[in-house]
Protein backbone atom coordinates (compact mmCIF):
# COMPACT_ATOMS: atom_id res chain seq x y z
CA UNK A 1 0.00 0.00 0.00
CA UNK A 2 2.90 2.41 0.61
CA UNK A 3 4.74 1.57 -2.24
CA UNK A 4 1.11 2.36 -4.15
CA UNK A 5 1.06 5.55 -2.39
CA UNK A 6 4.57 6.31 -3.35
CA UNK A 7 3.73 5.48 -7.09
CA UNK A 8 0.60 7.56 -7.10
CA UNK A 9 2.81 11.20 -5.82
CA UNK A 10 5.30 10.15 -8.36
CA UNK A 11 3.03 10.19 -11.01
CA UNK A 12 1.04 13.42 -9.84
CA UNK A 13 4.68 15.34 -9.65
CA UNK A 14 5.78 14.06 -12.91
CA UNK A 15 2.38 14.65 -14.35
CA UNK A 16 2.73 18.30 -12.86
CA UNK A 17 6.24 18.70 -14.10
CA UNK A 18 5.04 17.93 -17.97
CA UNK A 19 2.81 20.47 -17.75
CA UNK A 20 5.77 23.33 -16.59
CA UNK A 21 7.57 21.99 -19.53
CA UNK A 22 5.20 22.30 -22.14
CA UNK A 23 3.94 25.52 -20.96
CA UNK A 24 7.66 26.50 -20.76
CA UNK A 25 8.42 25.13 -24.45
CA UNK A 26 5.22 26.92 -25.75
CA UNK A 27 6.04 30.12 -24.08
CA UNK A 28 9.38 29.90 -25.93
CA UNK A 29 7.60 28.99 -29.24
CA UNK A 30 5.32 32.28 -28.93
CA UNK A 31 8.14 34.76 -28.29
CA UNK A 32 10.41 33.07 -31.03
CA UNK A 33 7.01 33.75 -33.40
CA UNK A 34 6.84 37.37 -32.20
CA UNK A 35 10.97 38.01 -33.18
CA UNK A 36 9.45 37.65 -36.98
CA UNK A 37 7.68 39.91 -39.08
CA UNK A 38 5.23 38.90 -40.89
CA UNK A 39 5.49 39.30 -44.53
CA UNK A 40 3.40 40.88 -47.16
CA UNK A 41 3.84 40.96 -50.90
CA UNK A 42 5.72 43.45 -52.96
CA UNK A 43 3.49 45.47 -55.31
CA UNK A 44 6.08 47.28 -57.93
CA UNK A 45 5.16 50.47 -59.11
CA UNK A 46 6.82 50.30 -62.53
CA UNK A 47 5.89 54.40 -62.46
CA UNK A 48 8.65 55.11 -60.32
CA UNK A 49 11.14 52.66 -61.73
CA UNK A 50 14.71 54.73 -61.78
CA UNK A 51 17.48 54.31 -64.13
CA UNK A 52 17.46 53.30 -67.70
CA UNK A 53 15.28 49.67 -68.38
CA UNK A 54 17.11 46.71 -69.36
CA UNK A 55 14.39 44.90 -69.93
CA UNK A 56 15.82 42.46 -72.66
CA UNK A 57 17.43 40.75 -69.79
CA UNK A 58 16.70 37.19 -68.82
CA UNK A 59 17.40 34.29 -66.25
CA UNK A 60 20.07 33.28 -65.24
CA UNK A 61 21.02 36.93 -65.05
CA UNK A 62 17.52 38.56 -63.74
CA UNK A 63 14.81 36.48 -61.86
CA UNK A 64 11.70 35.64 -63.90
CA UNK A 65 9.30 37.97 -61.96
CA UNK A 66 6.26 35.57 -62.82
CA UNK A 67 8.19 33.14 -60.45
CA UNK A 68 9.68 35.66 -58.42
CA UNK A 69 8.24 39.13 -58.13
CA UNK A 70 9.64 40.01 -54.27
CA UNK A 71 7.97 40.12 -51.16
CA UNK A 72 9.02 41.47 -48.22
CA UNK A 73 8.56 42.09 -44.30
CA UNK A 74 6.64 44.50 -42.46
CA UNK A 75 9.55 46.32 -41.28
CA UNK A 76 10.89 49.72 -41.03
CA UNK A 77 14.29 51.72 -41.93
CA UNK A 78 14.82 51.49 -38.23
CA UNK A 79 14.71 47.79 -37.90
CA UNK A 80 16.58 46.62 -40.97
CA UNK A 81 19.40 49.23 -39.43
CA UNK A 82 19.58 47.61 -36.42
CA UNK A 83 23.31 45.88 -36.42
CA UNK A 84 22.51 41.94 -36.88
CA UNK A 85 18.91 42.22 -38.41
CA UNK A 86 19.56 40.24 -41.35
CA UNK A 87 21.37 37.26 -39.41
CA UNK A 88 18.43 36.98 -36.54
CA UNK A 89 15.62 36.94 -39.38
CA UNK A 90 17.36 34.90 -42.01
CA UNK A 91 15.53 31.28 -42.33
CA UNK A 92 15.31 29.52 -45.40
CA UNK A 93 14.91 26.08 -44.98
CA UNK A 94 17.40 23.20 -47.71
CA UNK A 95 13.45 21.99 -48.93
CA UNK A 96 12.59 25.63 -49.83
CA UNK A 97 16.16 26.39 -52.00
CA UNK A 98 15.86 22.95 -53.52
CA UNK A 99 12.13 24.49 -54.21
CA UNK A 100 13.44 27.49 -55.81
CA UNK A 101 16.25 25.56 -58.40
CA UNK A 102 13.34 23.38 -59.49
CA UNK A 103 10.82 26.17 -60.63
CA UNK A 104 13.77 27.39 -62.81
CA UNK A 105 14.47 23.64 -63.91
CA UNK A 106 17.89 23.73 -62.58
CA UNK A 107 18.32 19.66 -61.83
CA UNK A 108 22.12 19.56 -61.16
CA UNK A 109 24.83 22.38 -60.45
CA UNK A 110 28.51 22.85 -59.26
CA UNK A 111 29.55 24.17 -55.54
CA UNK A 112 29.56 27.98 -56.58
CA UNK A 113 27.62 28.54 -59.49
CA UNK A 114 24.88 29.65 -58.23
CA UNK A 115 23.31 30.47 -54.67
CA UNK A 116 19.41 30.58 -53.71
CA UNK A 117 19.36 34.36 -53.43
CA UNK A 118 16.72 36.97 -51.86
CA UNK A 119 15.35 38.95 -54.94
CA UNK A 120 15.03 42.29 -52.21
CA UNK A 121 17.50 41.34 -49.96
CA UNK A 122 16.85 41.11 -46.18
CA UNK A 123 19.01 43.88 -45.37
CA UNK A 124 16.32 45.76 -47.40
CA UNK A 125 13.45 43.75 -45.85
CA UNK A 126 13.04 41.60 -47.97
CA UNK A 127 11.51 38.28 -46.77
CA UNK A 128 12.75 34.35 -46.61
CA UNK A 129 9.44 33.20 -48.78
CA UNK A 130 9.77 31.34 -52.67
CA UNK A 131 8.56 34.20 -53.76
CA UNK A 132 11.36 36.29 -53.17
CA UNK A 133 13.87 33.91 -53.65
CA UNK A 134 15.96 32.71 -57.14
CA UNK A 135 18.64 30.39 -58.17
CA UNK A 136 21.58 33.48 -58.66
CA UNK A 137 24.17 32.82 -60.63
CA UNK A 138 28.07 33.79 -59.73
CA UNK A 139 29.58 32.96 -62.52
CA UNK A 140 27.84 34.73 -65.98
CA UNK A 141 28.73 38.28 -66.90
CA UNK A 142 28.62 41.45 -66.73
CA UNK A 143 25.76 40.79 -63.89
CA UNK A 144 26.14 38.17 -61.70
CA UNK A 145 25.56 37.29 -57.77
CA UNK A 146 28.81 39.49 -56.54
CA UNK A 147 27.19 42.58 -58.49
CA UNK A 148 23.57 42.66 -57.39
CA UNK A 149 26.10 42.42 -53.97
CA UNK A 150 27.71 45.63 -54.32
CA UNK A 151 23.87 47.11 -55.09
CA UNK A 152 22.48 45.86 -52.04
CA UNK A 153 25.16 46.89 -49.81
CA UNK A 154 25.11 50.81 -51.53
CA UNK A 155 20.69 51.07 -51.52
CA UNK A 156 21.26 49.86 -47.47
CA UNK A 157 23.78 52.49 -46.65
CA UNK A 158 21.59 54.70 -48.52
CA UNK A 159 18.70 53.85 -46.49
CA UNK A 160 20.50 53.48 -43.25
CA UNK A 161 21.69 57.31 -43.98
CA UNK A 162 18.00 58.73 -44.45
CA UNK A 163 18.96 59.79 -48.09
CA UNK A 164 16.93 56.87 -49.97
CA UNK A 165 13.11 55.85 -48.74
CA UNK A 166 13.09 51.90 -47.63
CA UNK A 167 10.07 51.26 -50.14
CA UNK A 168 11.72 53.11 -53.11
CA UNK A 169 15.00 50.97 -52.81
CA UNK A 170 12.43 47.87 -52.69
CA UNK A 171 10.99 48.80 -55.41
CA UNK A 172 14.30 48.95 -57.42
CA UNK A 173 15.20 46.09 -56.66
CA UNK A 174 12.70 43.81 -56.96
CA UNK A 175 11.48 45.25 -60.61
CA UNK A 176 14.97 45.70 -62.19
CA UNK A 177 18.06 45.14 -59.76
CA UNK A 178 20.48 45.95 -63.12
CA UNK A 179 18.74 49.09 -63.78
CA UNK A 180 19.61 50.00 -60.17
CA UNK A 181 22.97 49.46 -60.25
CA UNK A 182 23.36 51.47 -63.13
CA UNK A 183 21.58 54.52 -61.40
CA UNK A 184 22.80 54.07 -57.68
CA UNK A 185 26.45 52.04 -58.34
CA UNK A 186 27.66 52.57 -61.56
CA UNK A 187 26.92 52.68 -65.39
CA UNK A 188 28.80 49.17 -65.71
CA UNK A 189 30.20 46.35 -63.37
CA UNK A 190 34.01 46.17 -63.27
CA UNK A 191 35.97 43.26 -65.16
CA UNK A 192 34.82 39.47 -63.30
CA UNK A 193 37.78 38.02 -61.39
CA UNK A 194 38.50 34.38 -60.80
CA UNK A 195 35.86 32.38 -59.35
CA UNK A 196 35.80 31.66 -56.03
CA UNK A 197 33.61 29.90 -53.14
CA UNK A 198 33.94 32.63 -50.86
CA UNK A 199 32.09 35.49 -52.40
CA UNK A 200 33.29 37.61 -49.33
CA UNK A 201 36.47 37.73 -51.06
CA UNK A 202 34.78 38.60 -54.48
CA UNK A 203 33.12 41.90 -52.50
CA UNK A 204 34.26 44.79 -54.61
CA UNK A 205 33.60 48.69 -54.67
CA UNK A 206 33.15 49.96 -58.35
CA UNK A 207 35.49 53.14 -59.06
CA UNK A 208 33.10 55.84 -60.07
CA UNK A 209 33.53 58.21 -63.44
CA UNK A 210 34.00 61.37 -63.67
CA UNK A 211 30.83 63.19 -63.72
CA UNK A 212 28.36 59.44 -63.44
CA UNK A 213 27.56 60.16 -59.59
CA UNK A 214 24.52 58.53 -59.11
CA UNK A 215 21.34 60.38 -57.45
CA UNK A 216 20.60 60.90 -53.68
CA UNK A 217 17.30 59.92 -54.21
Amino acid sequence: MIEGQIRSRFARRLTAGLGILGAMLASIACERAALVPHARPLTVDTARTVGQSDGALRFPLVPDPAKTPGEVLDVTAADVCVSGYSKRVRDVPIEVKRRAYASYGIRTHEPGEYEVDHLVSLSLGGSNSIRNLWPQSFRTSPWNAYVKDVLEDELHRRVCAGTLDLRKAQQVIAHDWVSGYRTYVHAYPPPARPHTRNRHRQRYTPRPQPGAEAPVS
